[in-house]
């Protein structure tokens, strides 16, 4: 199994004012010249962490990571206004500018997957390869799948927990149920919903529970962002045209150079989605994690990760 790499060669970080309402935090990590690289974290609204670094030789990569709007320390907090998908791939484009970068790998998990689909779609002269783990694409059925009914059978008990700050008469329809709550003039109503989204998703995240990411979802200001950004994003059906959209979209860049990894026992996105990704796009590499869940830093699924980045900084750096 790989370990991280050294997460410590911070190179700079900074911030870039996007919209007239937004500024996103960014920084960059590894070593200038080599090859480019940009992170895109989950969520929506999750925001990076140091770790996300170590996914990437900071001997052989120039990685660009940042917090995507609302969320991190981008400013201002939680905001669901100019908080789109196309506006987030429009961030990314301005980030590329901004460091005045030609094109770079594109590596994303969990709603990271689903943004680097969306953004290789818009841009694929940017994109010189993708990195994909944990696959979302936003289809209605995932939603169903994880915050209505399915999941919940495996994790009855943790869902009672989710159910909980929702009426007996309002749960048919549990994301908008919550959506009502997240954006309450009450900051009590507010704190509870928000701390039961975000910990469902925290305690069924790893294939096995793991108390300490419990607590680490539990957090006032991590749950407030996390909640209300991935609620406004699935309500509106992630601003997508069509149910469908993003494997409709596979022909603009079928000849990227891609790698799917996917954790078998996946709660959070079943592996449904990335078998149909595959389905879509074989000339895709597809590795299927025997062993693995949802998060990132399984032992399996950080390895088939590392391995892949490797292989690209050789690959692209020729």
């Amino acid at each position: 199994m790989r370990a991280f790499y050294d997460t410590s060669r911070l190179l700079s970080s900074g911030y870039l004012k996007v919209s007239e309402l937004h500024t996103i935090y960014f920084e960059e990590f590894g070593t200038r010249g080599g090859v480019p690289a940009v992170f895109l974290h989950g969520g929506p609204g999750g925001g990076i962490q140091d770790w996300n670094r170590g996914f990437f030789d900071p001997n052989r990569y120039h990685v660009t990571l940042f917090d995507q709007r609302g969320c991190g320390r981008s400013k201002p907090f939680s905001e669901l206004a100019e908080n789109t998908t196309w506006d987030l791939v429009d961030d990314i484009e301005r980030l590329r500018k901004h460091l005045g970068l030609e094109r770079w790998l594109v590596f994303g998990g969990s709603w990271g997957s689903t943004l680097a689909l969306a953004y290789a779609t818009r841009y694929p002269e940017r994109v010189s390869a993708l990195v994909l783990r944990g696959i979302f694409l936003l289809r209605p059925f995932e939603i169903q799948w994880f915050y209505q009914f399915g999941a919940s059978e495996v994790f009855p008990d943790l869902f009672e927990q989710y159910l909980a700050p929702i009426p007996v008469d309002e749960r048919g329809n549990l994301v908008r149920a919550y959506y009502d709550r997240l954006r309450s003039p009450s900051a009590e109503v507010r704190r509870t919903a928000a701390r039961a989204w975000s910990v469902w998703e925290g305690s069924t995240v790893k294939l096995l529970i793991d108390p300490s990411l419990q607590s680490e979802f539990a957090q006032d200001d991590f749950a407030d962002a996390f909640a209300r950004i991935e609620c406004h994003y699935f309500v509106n059906h992630g601003f997508f045209p069509s149910e469908n959209y993003l494997i409709e979209q596979i022909h603009r860049i079928r000849h990227i150079p891609c790698v799917i990894v996917q954790g078998r026992y996946d709660i959070v996105c079943p592996m449904r989605s990335a078998w149909d990704l595959h389905r879509a796009w074989p000339e895709a590499d597809f590795h299927i994690v025997a062993d693995g869940g949802h998060a990132a830093t399984e032992p399996g699924i950080r390895t088939a990760l590392i391995e892949a980045t490797d292989a690209f900084a050789t690959r692209l750096a020729q």
